[in-house]
């Protein structure tokens, strides 16, 4: 199975349109990667790849990546494109795809359904572009090799569909991880998460790969520097300081941080915390990012 990170940032990327923090300032200053948003590729024989999630930089990463370019005037690699929600930041980029190519759209009903409200998303024609509704530990295959397995794992509704009670717990087909498996391979993509629950650990257990939510290192840590009013938890994401010691025990070949927010210090190769990562046997996600297995 081979994978490439196209996007490891959070919304917004790094550096974020209106942010002047450290991290973005450093990044405009090219001290530090830039970061597009969140999206990874993945093939079982480098010729027929899957994309998971649409980031709205999509065109700038299917361009940075040439297992992903034209092989003739309108003949592209890309077979499918799956979605893990229905935040922006995955989504949006799917109207960048609306050039009549075909490919399938899978996602679970609920997600589907999200997509199906907004109207401008009507331009990805099911002509096509037909949709796959996938349901919950239900196997697909994505491209001749490559199969997915959708689980839920806890998390909230996209942002333009919360009302005044938020629930950020939640367990359903608003919040997926996936499960890929390939030529004897098993690989975890699980980009949103708000918690790790036994089950969630016991599903993890013994993967080849595990890429999993690292949008902010502190829970609070966008409340400290000013940034926003709202905790990583209230956001849907565990922060990576609690992450590390629940997955201290377990077993998995590479374990890789991804969709990391604009605030956090993972994104400074340099930072002490990138440094602590890695002593954890954690590896941090970065554009262009290969891995093999």
């Amino acid at each position: 199975m081979r994978i490439i990170i196209l996007g490891a940032a959070a919304g917004g990327g790094l550096p974020q349109w209106n942010c002047g923090c450290g991290n973005c300032n450093a990044a405009r200053a090219g001290r530090i990667p830039s970061l597009t948003q969140s999206s990874i590729a993945v093939s079982p024989d480098g010729t027929n790849w899957a994309v998971l999630n649409a980031s709205p930089d999509i065109r700038a990463q299917l361009a940075a990546t040439p297992a992903l370019h034209p092989t003739g005037p309108r003949d592209v690699p890309l077979r499918a494109v799956l979605v893990t929600n229905g935040d922006i930041d995955h989504v949006a980029g799917l109207l960048t795809l609306r050039e009549s190519q075909p490919f399938d759209l899978l996602a679970t009903a609920a997600i589907h359904d999200a997509l199906a409200a907004n109207p401008m998303l009507g331009a990805v024609h099911p002509q096509f572009v037909p949709r796959r509704i996938v349901s919950l530990d239900q196997t697909v295959e994505l491209v001749p090799g490559l199969t997915a397995t959708l689980f839920a794992v806890p998390g909230k509704v996209p942002l333009y569909q919360e009302g005044e009670v938020v629930e950020t717990g939640l367990l359903g087909e608003n919040t997926v991880g996936v499960e890929l498996r390939a030529n004897g391979r098993r690989a975890l993509y699980i980009p949103g998460c708000a918690d790790l629950p036994d089950w969630l650990l016991d599903r993890i257990e013994g993967a080849d790969a595990l890429m999993f939510d690292g949008t902010l290192w502190d829970d609070d840590e966008m409340i400290c520097m000013g940034l926003g009013r709202k905790t990583g938890r209230r956001m849907g994401h565990m922060p990576v300081t609690d992450t590390m010691p629940a997955l201290a025990g377990a077993t998995v070949g590479q374990r890789i941080f991804v969709h990391m927010n604009n605030s956090n210090p993972l994104t400074d190769p340099a930072s002490p915390q990138a440094a602590d990562a890695a002593r954890q046997g954690w590896q941090v996600a970065c554009d262009g990012m290969e891995i093999t297995l």
